[in-house]
């Protein structure tokens, strides 16, 4: 099987950077179990700057400016504009409860040119259980429609579980009527507080019926609609397109250590925000985010194919899929083990 593919293929396409763990709502599903408290030793902003610098040599990615609520933090709108004259492409991840006319302004002022913002449910009552806060689902309808209306684009995301799986189709028109631009149901990875949701998680056959709709939806859909946390999907693709002869190029599934890759509040490098194992301390490599894209040995881990355990080490789809990395750490305790969610059985097994 190829694998240890030239270092120049897993160059950061996509960096999602926890800038803060404060917020407003109390997510029961929150992987970083963020809340209302000031968390201590949450990176400065000359600190996040270097940082930045660091990743500007390296490649010029999109960077998610997450939390928590990213716009908690004073200097946030100074963060994107410095990143953005650094050349890399910087968006924002509110959840909403701080979104008004002026945010706006700033948020467009600062390069920002689109934002994410997450839906739980069609109605107040899904949404806001999730959300552990009443009033949220308006809020964030509120805030969607500001943003629509003064020029910003945004996207929908949705965490999929047993309380919502069967509003997804009217959460997607709810996307297209509020003028989203892409909608994006995440498949629930249970971290952090969602480790306390695991009843919530949907079956293994569940999955597969959900990437079977979305494959279905997204070919009439007016939006860009993929879903997240589920590389299965590619398998759903190539399957329902009847594709027999597989290529094998760098993974399009689970990106995590190969083309995605997360900063947490203190300078910790990780895979994912799903996955907890850290891959470098920033702080400690001078801030120097290159180092650890190089050297970690949890990304080479990951990028050597060969290293992969189960029926996931097996499978024909393995470039294409590679299974859920967190999700396998999280359920299984090892990271290289099979997906734990795929049905599906290898050709050779």
């Amino acid at each position: 099987m190829e694998n240890n593919r030239e270092k120049s293929e897993y160059l950061p396409r996509i960096i999602a950077f926890e800038v803060t763990r404060s917020c407003y709502l109390n997510c029961s599903h929150c992987r970083a179990g963020a809340s209302k408290e000031k968390f201590d030793n949450e990176l400065s902003f000359k600190e996040i700057c270097k940082i930045l610098e660091s990743i500007s040599t390296l490649s010029k990615p999109i960077v998610i400016l997450t939390g928590g609520e990213p716009m908690l933090r004073e200097d946030i709108y100074e963060i994107a504009a410095y990143g953005n004259k650094l050349g890399l492409k910087m968006v924002m991840a509110p959840c909403g409860y701080m979104l008004d006319i002026d945010s706006v302004d700033k948020i467009k002022k600062s390069g920002i040119k689109t934002i994410s913002l997450s839906i739980d449910g069609s109605n107040p009552d899904t949404h806001d259980k999730l959300r552990g806060k009443k009033g949220a689902f308006d809020r964030v309808v509120k805030a969607a429609k500001c943003a629509k209306e003064n020029g910003l684009d945004f996207q929908i995301n949705t965490t999929v579980h047993k309380n919502n799986i069967s509003e997804l189709g009217d959460i997607h028109k709810l996307a297209i009527d509020l003028g989203a631009k892409a909608f994006h149901p995440f498949l629930l990875v249970p971290v952090g507080r969602g480790k306390s949701m695991k009843e919530q998680e949907i079956s293994p056959n569940q999955y597969e019926e959900v990437l079977n709709w979305v494959y279905k939806t997204k070919k009439e859909s007016r939006m860009f609609f993929h879903p997240t946390c589920a590389p299965m999907f590619n398998r759903i693709v190539l399957q329902n397109e009847k594709v027999s002869e597989l290529k094998r190029p760098l993974s399009k599934g689970c990106l995590g250590g190969k083309s995605f890759y997360f900063i947490s509040h203190t300078g910790k490098v990780q895979i994912c925000g799903f996955m907890e194992e850290e891959a470098g301390d920033l702080r400690k490599k001078s801030y120097n985010f290159t180092e650890i894209w190089q050297e970690s040995e949890l990304f080479n881990k990951l990028r050597n194919y060969d290293l992969y355990k189960g029926k996931c080490g097996k499978c024909e789809y393995i470039y294409n899929c590679g299974g859920c990395r967190a999700r396998a750490f999280s359920l299984r305790n090892d990271y290289l083990e099979a997906e734990p969610m795929c049905i599906y059985i290898p050709e050779g097994s």
